[in-house]
């Protein structure tokens, strides 16, 4: 897994990810950077969420409740 995200170049275009090893996965399932890839497996890196997704949801619970004015 190391080897592929190495070569595929991502870290040198996305230097936010490159500080500290990424989070990494195979088709949605999480693995290590030791994993020995397959042919033709879907690597993944997952990035920290930059917004708590029950607060995204609220806000926009509520955007639409405004929007639909009294009832």
């Amino acid at each position: 897994m190391a080897d592929a995200i190495r070569a595929s170049g991502v870290l040198d275009r996305r230097s936010e990810m490159a500080v500290a090893a990424p989070d990494v996965g195979i088709w949605g399932r999480a693995c290590t950077l030791a994993q020995r890839l397959e042919d033709g497996d879907r690597v993944e890196l997952y990035r920290p969420l930059t917004v708590d997704p029950k607060e995204a949801r609220r806000v926009r619970a509520e955007v639409r409740h405004r929007r639909s004015g009294p009832r």
